[in-house]
């Protein structure tokens, strides 16, 4: 899950899924938070995902085998 907070806003990952858990299905949950300071997005104001697997290509899920 990547989030955006509102400059007056705080949180951290552990909130999150607590939040979300029992508001939506297990296997829905994600397997991990990262937080951004903003969400790339095109001229029409739609979410840029190639900006976002460009900024996330080298992530590992910290759950993943070494």
């Amino acid at each position: 899950l990547i989030v955006q907070l509102k400059p007056e806003q705080k949180a951290n990952r552990e909130e999150i899924l607590q939040y979300m858990d029992g508001k939506i299905a297990k296997w829905w949950m994600p397997d991990d938070v990262q937080f951004v300071d903003a969400i790339p997005h095109t001229a029409t104001g739609k979410i840029l995902k190639t900006a976002l697997r460009d900024q996330f290509k080298d992530y590992q899920f910290p759950t993943a085998a070494a």
